[in-house]
Protein backbone atom coordinates (compact mmCIF):
# COMPACT_ATOMS: atom_id res chain seq x y z
CA UNK A 1 0.00 0.00 0.00
CA UNK A 2 1.26 3.43 -1.03
CA UNK A 3 1.57 4.99 2.89
CA UNK A 4 0.43 8.70 1.38
CA UNK A 5 -2.28 9.73 3.43
CA UNK A 6 -5.80 10.20 1.70
CA UNK A 7 -9.30 12.03 2.56
CA UNK A 8 -11.35 11.06 -0.64
CA UNK A 9 -13.29 14.39 -0.72
CA UNK A 10 -16.07 13.38 -2.44
CA UNK A 11 -17.46 9.99 -2.62
CA UNK A 12 -21.33 8.24 -1.87
CA UNK A 13 -22.45 5.16 -0.46
CA UNK A 14 -25.73 3.68 -0.90
CA UNK A 15 -28.03 1.02 -0.32
CA UNK A 16 -31.00 0.48 -2.90
CA UNK A 17 -33.26 -1.41 -0.01
CA UNK A 18 -32.97 1.39 2.26
CA UNK A 19 -32.11 4.95 0.33
CA UNK A 20 -34.53 6.46 -1.31
CA UNK A 21 -32.74 7.26 -4.72
CA UNK A 22 -34.73 7.17 -7.66
CA UNK A 23 -31.79 8.16 -10.38
CA UNK A 24 -30.78 4.47 -9.14
CA UNK A 25 -33.53 2.26 -8.49
CA UNK A 26 -35.38 3.59 -11.38
CA UNK A 27 -35.49 1.21 -14.70
CA UNK A 28 -34.81 4.18 -16.86
CA UNK A 29 -31.99 5.95 -16.95
CA UNK A 30 -31.28 9.77 -16.47
CA UNK A 31 -29.62 12.17 -18.86
CA UNK A 32 -26.11 11.37 -17.87
CA UNK A 33 -22.86 12.88 -18.94
CA UNK A 34 -20.96 9.66 -18.96
CA UNK A 35 -23.66 7.89 -20.40
CA UNK A 36 -25.18 4.50 -19.22
CA UNK A 37 -24.79 4.32 -15.82
CA UNK A 38 -26.44 1.05 -15.32
CA UNK A 39 -23.08 -0.27 -13.69
CA UNK A 40 -23.73 1.12 -10.43
CA UNK A 41 -27.41 0.71 -9.91
CA UNK A 42 -26.17 -1.98 -7.12
CA UNK A 43 -25.51 -1.58 -3.57
CA UNK A 44 -22.42 0.50 -2.45
CA UNK A 45 -21.50 0.38 0.92
CA UNK A 46 -18.46 0.77 3.58
CA UNK A 47 -17.12 -2.83 2.73
CA UNK A 48 -17.51 -2.17 -1.20
CA UNK A 49 -15.43 1.08 -0.86
CA UNK A 50 -12.47 -0.24 0.95
CA UNK A 51 -12.38 -2.93 -1.87
CA UNK A 52 -11.72 -0.39 -4.31
CA UNK A 53 -9.58 1.61 -2.37
CA UNK A 54 -7.20 -1.14 -0.40
CA UNK A 55 -4.19 -0.07 -2.53
CA UNK A 56 -4.12 3.66 -1.00
CA UNK A 57 -4.17 4.83 2.66
CA UNK A 58 -7.91 6.42 2.80
CA UNK A 59 -7.85 7.87 6.19
CA UNK A 60 -11.42 9.50 5.41
CA UNK A 61 -14.06 10.48 3.15
CA UNK A 62 -16.57 13.52 2.90
CA UNK A 63 -20.08 11.60 1.62
CA UNK A 64 -21.53 13.78 -1.21
CA UNK A 65 -25.43 13.39 -0.98
CA UNK A 66 -26.25 11.30 -3.99
CA UNK A 67 -29.45 12.85 -4.91
CA UNK A 68 -31.96 10.86 -2.44
CA UNK A 69 -35.83 11.98 -3.20
CA UNK A 70 -35.69 15.48 -2.20
CA UNK A 71 -39.08 15.16 -0.39
CA UNK A 72 -37.27 14.26 2.42
CA UNK A 73 -33.66 15.19 2.21
CA UNK A 74 -32.86 15.17 5.87
CA UNK A 75 -33.17 11.15 5.96
CA UNK A 76 -30.10 10.64 3.95
CA UNK A 77 -27.92 12.15 7.28
CA UNK A 78 -30.03 10.25 9.32
CA UNK A 79 -29.11 7.10 7.19
CA UNK A 80 -25.37 8.29 7.17
CA UNK A 81 -24.95 8.83 10.74
CA UNK A 82 -25.90 5.37 11.66
CA UNK A 83 -23.46 4.33 8.74
CA UNK A 84 -20.58 6.05 10.06
CA UNK A 85 -21.66 4.69 13.77
CA UNK A 86 -21.35 1.69 12.97
CA UNK A 87 -18.44 1.27 10.04
CA UNK A 88 -16.49 4.51 11.02
CA UNK A 89 -16.81 5.97 7.50
CA UNK A 90 -17.63 8.87 5.89
CA UNK A 91 -16.19 11.06 8.71
CA UNK A 92 -18.34 13.89 7.40
CA UNK A 93 -21.56 14.72 5.02
CA UNK A 94 -22.13 17.45 2.30
CA UNK A 95 -26.20 17.31 2.45
CA UNK A 96 -28.82 17.93 0.04
CA UNK A 97 -30.98 20.77 0.52
CA UNK A 98 -32.61 23.11 -2.21
CA UNK A 99 -32.05 26.59 -0.88
CA UNK A 100 -34.80 28.48 -3.17
CA UNK A 101 -37.56 25.91 -1.48
CA UNK A 102 -40.14 27.58 0.96
CA UNK A 103 -39.25 24.65 3.29
CA UNK A 104 -35.21 25.45 3.46
CA UNK A 105 -35.03 26.86 6.57
CA UNK A 106 -36.39 23.40 8.26
CA UNK A 107 -34.32 21.51 6.02
CA UNK A 108 -30.92 23.11 7.06
CA UNK A 109 -31.64 23.14 10.79
CA UNK A 110 -32.93 19.10 10.40
CA UNK A 111 -29.14 18.86 8.55
CA UNK A 112 -27.31 20.81 10.79
CA UNK A 113 -29.17 18.61 14.12
CA UNK A 114 -26.39 15.80 12.92
CA UNK A 115 -22.68 16.62 14.38
CA UNK A 116 -21.14 15.06 10.51
CA UNK A 117 -22.93 17.40 8.41
CA UNK A 118 -20.73 19.96 7.04
CA UNK A 119 -21.89 21.55 3.87
CA UNK A 120 -25.26 21.33 1.31
CA UNK A 121 -24.93 21.19 -1.84
CA UNK A 122 -27.88 21.69 -4.37
CA UNK A 123 -26.80 22.27 -8.54
CA UNK A 124 -28.54 25.23 -9.33
CA UNK A 125 -30.32 25.80 -12.56
CA UNK A 126 -27.86 25.72 -15.58
CA UNK A 127 -27.48 26.46 -19.29
CA UNK A 128 -26.97 23.37 -20.93
CA UNK A 129 -24.34 24.96 -22.87
CA UNK A 130 -22.45 28.73 -22.68
CA UNK A 131 -24.70 29.54 -26.14
CA UNK A 132 -27.27 29.02 -24.34
CA UNK A 133 -26.69 31.19 -20.41
CA UNK A 134 -29.33 33.24 -20.10
CA UNK A 135 -28.24 35.36 -16.83
CA UNK A 136 -31.12 35.32 -13.58
CA UNK A 137 -32.58 32.18 -14.26
CA UNK A 138 -35.28 30.76 -11.51
CA UNK A 139 -32.53 28.63 -9.34
CA UNK A 140 -30.18 29.82 -10.63
CA UNK A 141 -26.91 31.56 -8.12
CA UNK A 142 -28.78 34.70 -9.20
CA UNK A 143 -32.20 33.97 -8.06
CA UNK A 144 -33.12 36.44 -5.38
CA UNK A 145 -35.13 33.40 -3.76
CA UNK A 146 -32.24 31.07 -4.04
CA UNK A 147 -30.06 33.75 -2.52
CA UNK A 148 -32.26 34.19 0.50
CA UNK A 149 -31.57 30.35 1.09
CA UNK A 150 -27.61 30.79 0.73
CA UNK A 151 -27.65 33.15 3.36
CA UNK A 152 -29.13 30.98 5.73
CA UNK A 153 -25.77 28.55 5.49
CA UNK A 154 -24.07 30.62 7.54
CA UNK A 155 -26.21 31.21 10.45
CA UNK A 156 -25.62 27.45 10.63
CA UNK A 157 -21.75 27.26 9.45
CA UNK A 158 -21.99 25.22 6.65
CA UNK A 159 -20.24 25.50 3.35
CA UNK A 160 -21.45 24.95 -0.07
CA UNK A 161 -21.03 22.27 -2.67
CA UNK A 162 -21.36 23.61 -6.16
CA UNK A 163 -21.64 21.36 -8.88
CA UNK A 164 -22.14 23.47 -12.32
CA UNK A 165 -20.86 23.67 -15.73
CA UNK A 166 -17.89 26.13 -16.06
CA UNK A 167 -19.93 28.88 -17.86
CA UNK A 168 -21.40 29.43 -14.53
CA UNK A 169 -18.62 29.69 -12.56
CA UNK A 170 -18.67 33.94 -12.58
CA UNK A 171 -22.21 33.60 -10.90
CA UNK A 172 -20.49 31.98 -7.96
CA UNK A 173 -17.51 34.51 -7.68
CA UNK A 174 -20.71 37.12 -7.74
CA UNK A 175 -22.14 34.50 -4.63
CA UNK A 176 -18.29 34.51 -2.96
CA UNK A 177 -18.40 38.33 -3.38
CA UNK A 178 -21.47 38.81 -1.51
CA UNK A 179 -21.48 35.95 1.11
CA UNK A 180 -17.44 35.98 1.91
CA UNK A 181 -18.10 34.09 4.88
CA UNK A 182 -19.36 31.22 3.03
CA UNK A 183 -17.21 28.80 1.86
CA UNK A 184 -17.63 27.57 -1.98
CA UNK A 185 -16.19 24.22 -2.95
CA UNK A 186 -16.29 23.88 -6.45
CA UNK A 187 -17.31 20.15 -6.85
CA UNK A 188 -15.53 18.18 -10.42
CA UNK A 189 -12.88 20.67 -11.38
CA UNK A 190 -16.02 22.82 -13.04
CA UNK A 191 -17.10 20.02 -15.88
CA UNK A 192 -14.53 20.51 -18.04
CA UNK A 193 -15.84 17.52 -20.43
CA UNK A 194 -15.49 19.82 -23.80
CA UNK A 195 -12.01 19.21 -24.68
CA UNK A 196 -11.64 21.04 -27.88
CA UNK A 197 -9.26 24.42 -27.81
CA UNK A 198 -12.58 26.35 -27.37
CA UNK A 199 -13.86 24.21 -24.82
CA UNK A 200 -10.48 24.30 -22.75
CA UNK A 201 -10.27 28.05 -23.20
CA UNK A 202 -13.39 28.59 -21.88
CA UNK A 203 -13.21 26.59 -18.74
CA UNK A 204 -9.44 27.87 -18.12
CA UNK A 205 -10.48 31.85 -17.98
CA UNK A 206 -13.54 30.70 -16.03
CA UNK A 207 -11.60 28.95 -12.97
CA UNK A 208 -9.57 31.88 -12.99
CA UNK A 209 -12.64 33.87 -12.69
CA UNK A 210 -13.59 31.70 -9.13
CA UNK A 211 -10.07 31.31 -8.08
CA UNK A 212 -10.14 35.72 -7.49
CA UNK A 213 -12.52 34.86 -4.97
CA UNK A 214 -10.51 33.69 -1.32
CA UNK A 215 -13.33 31.82 -0.30
CA UNK A 216 -13.39 29.43 -3.24
CA UNK A 217 -11.90 26.14 -3.31
CA UNK A 218 -11.93 23.58 -6.22
CA UNK A 219 -12.16 19.37 -5.78
CA UNK A 220 -10.06 17.53 -8.53
CA UNK A 221 -12.48 14.96 -9.72
CA UNK A 222 -15.06 13.73 -12.00
CA UNK A 223 -13.29 14.47 -14.83
CA UNK A 224 -13.57 11.53 -16.69
CA UNK A 225 -15.15 12.34 -20.47
CA UNK A 226 -17.83 9.80 -21.61
CA UNK A 227 -16.87 6.82 -23.79
CA UNK A 228 -13.09 7.76 -23.49
CA UNK A 229 -10.27 6.02 -21.26
CA UNK A 230 -8.79 7.90 -18.24
CA UNK A 231 -5.36 8.39 -18.79
CA UNK A 232 -2.85 10.57 -17.19
CA UNK A 233 -1.58 12.21 -21.06
CA UNK A 234 -5.62 13.10 -21.16
CA UNK A 235 -6.35 14.53 -18.03
CA UNK A 236 -2.93 15.77 -17.06
CA UNK A 237 -3.27 19.60 -17.98
CA UNK A 238 -6.40 19.82 -16.53
CA UNK A 239 -5.32 18.98 -13.19
CA UNK A 240 -2.06 21.01 -13.63
CA UNK A 241 -4.18 24.33 -15.14
CA UNK A 242 -6.49 23.66 -11.82
CA UNK A 243 -3.69 23.53 -9.27
CA UNK A 244 -1.73 26.53 -10.60
CA UNK A 245 -5.00 28.99 -11.01
CA UNK A 246 -6.19 27.91 -7.55
CA UNK A 247 -2.62 26.94 -5.69
CA UNK A 248 -2.11 23.62 -4.03
CA UNK A 249 -3.81 24.94 -0.39
CA UNK A 250 -7.18 25.18 -2.38
CA UNK A 251 -7.19 22.21 -4.71
CA UNK A 252 -8.73 18.42 -3.34
CA UNK A 253 -8.78 15.53 -4.62
CA UNK A 254 -11.41 13.35 -4.71
CA UNK A 255 -12.59 10.17 -6.60
CA UNK A 256 -16.51 10.53 -6.85
CA UNK A 257 -17.04 6.75 -6.54
CA UNK A 258 -18.70 4.73 -7.61
CA UNK A 259 -19.86 7.07 -10.23
CA UNK A 260 -16.59 7.42 -11.80
CA UNK A 261 -15.89 3.88 -12.18
CA UNK A 262 -18.47 4.39 -14.93
CA UNK A 263 -15.03 5.26 -16.75
CA UNK A 264 -12.06 4.13 -14.48
CA UNK A 265 -11.28 1.87 -11.59
CA UNK A 266 -9.97 3.45 -8.18
CA UNK A 267 -6.12 2.98 -9.11
CA UNK A 268 -6.27 4.22 -12.53
CA UNK A 269 -8.09 7.71 -10.72
CA UNK A 270 -5.65 7.71 -7.85
CA UNK A 271 -2.74 6.60 -9.46
CA UNK A 272 -3.30 9.26 -12.66
CA UNK A 273 -3.33 11.84 -9.70
CA UNK A 274 -0.07 10.62 -8.22
CA UNK A 275 1.85 10.52 -11.25
CA UNK A 276 0.44 13.89 -12.16
CA UNK A 277 1.34 15.13 -8.88
CA UNK A 278 4.90 13.81 -8.25
CA UNK A 279 7.01 16.64 -9.29
CA UNK A 280 4.84 18.64 -7.21
CA UNK A 281 7.10 19.48 -3.10
CA UNK A 282 5.66 16.91 -0.07
CA UNK A 283 4.01 19.56 1.28
CA UNK A 284 2.04 20.51 -1.58
CA UNK A 285 1.05 16.84 -2.31
CA UNK A 286 -0.32 16.60 1.42
CA UNK A 287 -2.33 19.31 0.98
CA UNK A 288 -4.01 18.29 -1.99
CA UNK A 289 -4.41 15.10 -0.51
CA UNK A 290 -5.40 15.12 3.04
CA UNK A 291 -4.51 18.79 4.93
CA UNK A 292 -6.88 20.60 2.56
CA UNK A 293 -10.04 18.07 3.25
CA UNK A 294 -9.15 18.89 6.89
CA UNK A 295 -9.39 22.46 6.89
CA UNK A 296 -12.01 22.82 4.69
CA UNK A 297 -14.33 20.31 6.16
CA UNK A 298 -13.36 20.40 9.42
CA UNK A 299 -12.80 16.47 10.10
Amino acid sequence: MDPMKIIDAHQHFWDLQTCDLPWLTSNENIPFRYGDYSAIKKDFLVADYRACTANHNIVNTVHMEAEWNPVDPVAESRWLTKLSQAQGLPGAFVAQAWLDRDDVEDVLAGHAAFPLVRGIRQKPKAAPTPDDYVPNMPGSMMDPKFREGYALLQEHGLSYDLQIPWWHLHEAAELATDFPATQIIVNHTGLPSDRSEAGLNGWRNAIKVAAMLPNIAIKISGIGVKEQPWTVESNRQIVLDTIEVFGPDRCMFASNFPVDSVVADFDTIFNGFKTITKDFSDEDRNMMFHDNAVRIYRL
